[in-house]
């Protein structure tokens, strides 16, 4: 009785994660930093130089004494645009507010059809600029449409063998020039930033200089995986909810990054040194979220010039690459609570595809691998279960003869269970134990970008979407989402789970027993629209614990 009620226990728990999570979850709440949004007291140690600037004579004004701006080279008409091709990516930087307006990734594309084109990062339905730069108290008038001018006249910088940068310039009014510096590689998708803010006017600027991050509002928030804008503060990561920056949008503490991140891309700043600053988040409209990486209030005296230095990425959420990368930019890619086990995991499934070069091969080795680590756990489920079979006809008697009375039945099953060695939790706790390795390849197979468009066989072209044979155009399929077809794989599973259950010791309890018969069929319709990747772990997994139930139940028949 009490193994049939853990083992039912074991199954609703997985299935009502399953179920949650792709239904139901928004995201993991995020841990709440004890971090108040204070101001951190003023500091200068962030600005990397500071040297004296000329002052300059006040060259316009407006007659309400506010300062519009003005590009050091005015050039008419609107602002130009300069593209910078790397072997990794393709990027293009505007005049205005000398930010970013396109990246795109050479080594991905945005669909797996062979004539997709390659995966650009930031949203284009409407223009947008990222990497922007600006004071928080709004103390440098006119940088917020600022136009900037570069002397750079060429349309397309090739960076093939070596470093190439651009730097963009704008005065204002008062004097004060402001400068932004990219420095790019080109084997790598780090990108260098200096911002250079040179004071010739005659005040002192005291505020807080920020650089922006521009990018999409997650659309899909159902599946187990963070999206949204991240930081690594004091050392743990802070991962912002979208509907929670009405709450609380700012973040201080030793800001070693900030980066907005999706599935299997990320946009990041980080400062080349790290001390106290601050993530800030703004909604802008219903699609776009801003994360600036915010410097404490600093002085800019008048005749002086600050120079700050920071890195961006934009690039894919590759544990190999962001691990090249630096600056803990791999704590980004965060599994959860079972982060432990699904890093060493991906890892292996990389090693794998480099001697076997097809990420489903790579998976089934994998899950070979675990099986044989877990191989004593399962022995040992399954020899308790053998014995618990040869004794069901005893056990049959004793419900029948005392059925009337619970308390003496339970006592009378309990004695047989002493008499015959029967530890009734036997062939349960090693499925307990074998859980968190579940979830770890759940989350790992959901979020690696490994497997985002990687073929394994015949109709099974995206291991990172759902396995479908003859898709077709229908209005809606119950339970299923769109492309529509059939889930060959995923019944295929379904079905292994089926002759599973059918192996197992019947349960005591009929109703008990008929909802243990459906769960295979609820498990094959949550599945449907699970990632092939993860199906395909689930049914190799499945196959081996029956090949492992039919040699145990044979040796201890």
């Amino acid at each position: 009785m009490e193994q049939a009620r853990l083992v039912i226990a074991i199954v609703l728990s997985v299935l009502v994660f399953l179920v949650w999570q792709f239904f139901f979850v928004d995201k993991e709440a995020p841990q709440k930093s004890a971090r108040q949004a204070q101001q951190p007291p003023a500091q200068e140690e962030a600005a990397k130089d500071v040297q004296p600037y000329p002052k300059q004579t006040q060259t316009q004004t407006d007659p309400s004494g506010a300062s519009a701006g003005t590009p050091v080279s005015t050039q008419a008409g609107i602002p130009q645009t300069v593209t910078v091709d790397t072997p990794l990516y393709r990027v293009k930087l505007t005049e205005d507010g000398a930010g970013i307006t396109s990246f795109i990734l050479k080594n991905y594309r945005e669909t797996i059809a062979v004539d997709s084109p390659l995966k650009e990062l930031l949203p284009q339905k409407k223009p947008i600029e990222t990497v922007l730069v600006g004071f928080a108290g709004k103390s440098l008038a006119g940088l917020e449409n600022a136009v900037f001018s570069t002397d750079f006249n060429l349309e397309t910088i090739d960076v093939k063998d070596s470093e190439q940068q651009i730097t963009y310039t704008w005065k204002s009014p008062r004097g004060v020039l402001v400068e932004k510096t990219y420095r790019f590689l080109p084997d790598t998708y780090l990108i260098g930033l200096e911002v250079a803010i040179k004071n010739g006017s005659e005040q002192t600027i005291q505020d807080k200089l920020f650089v922006a991050l521009t990018g999409s509002v997650p659309s899909d928030t159902r599946m187990y995986g963070f999206e949204g804008p991240s930081a690594l503060i004091d050392k743990n990561l802070e991962e912002i909810e979208i509907d929670d920056i009405a709450e609380q949008n700012i973040y201080t503490g030793n800001v070693k990054w900030v980066t907005l991140q999706d599935r299997y891309f990320m946009t990041s700043v980080i400062p080349e040194q790290v001390g106290q600053a601050s993530m800030r988040l703004y909604l802008k409209g219903d699609d776009l979220v801003e994360a600036q990486y915010a410097l404490p209030d600093g002085t800019i005296g008048p005749g002086t010039q600050h120079s700050f230095q920071y890195s961006l990425f934009f690039g894919p959420k590759s544990m190999e690459v962001l691990g090249a990368v630096g600056h803990s930019l791999n704590k980004a890619l965060d599994f959860g609570m079972f982060d432990i086990i699904a890093k060493p995991c991906v890892w292996l499934m990389n090693k794998l595809y480099s001697v076997i070069p097809n990420y489903g091969i790579a998976i089934i080795v994998l899950t070979i691998l675990i099986k044989i680590i877990l191989w004593p756990l399962g022995s040992k489920s399954y020899k308790s279960m053998s014995e618990m079979k040869k004794i069901q006809p005893l056990m049959k008697e004793i419900r029948e003869k005392y059925k009337n009375d619970k308390k003496k039945m339970n006592e009378e099953v309990m004695g047989l269970y002493r008499t015959y060695k029967i530890n009734p939790l036997g062939g349960c706790l090693p499925m307990v134990v074998q859980l968190p390795v579940f979830f770890a390849l759940y989350r790992m197979l959901y979020q690696a970008i490994e497997l985002r468009h990687a073929p394994f066989f015949l109709w099974i072209d995206d291991l990172s979407a759902p396995d479908r044979l003859f898709r077709f155009d229908v209005a809606s399929i119950p339970f299923m989402e769109p492309p529509y077809g059939i889930p060959v794989l995923t019944i295929i599973m379904g079905a292994t789970m089926l002759l599973q259950q059918k192996m197992s010791p019947p349960m005591g309890d009929p109703t008990q027993a008929k909802m243990m018969m459906f769960m295979p069929l609820i498990f094959t319709v949550i599945f449907i629209n699970f990632s092939a990747g993860l199906v395909l772990y689930w049914l190799v997994n499945n196959v081996l614990s029956i090949s492992q139930q039919y040699y145990i139940q044979k040796k201890y028949a």
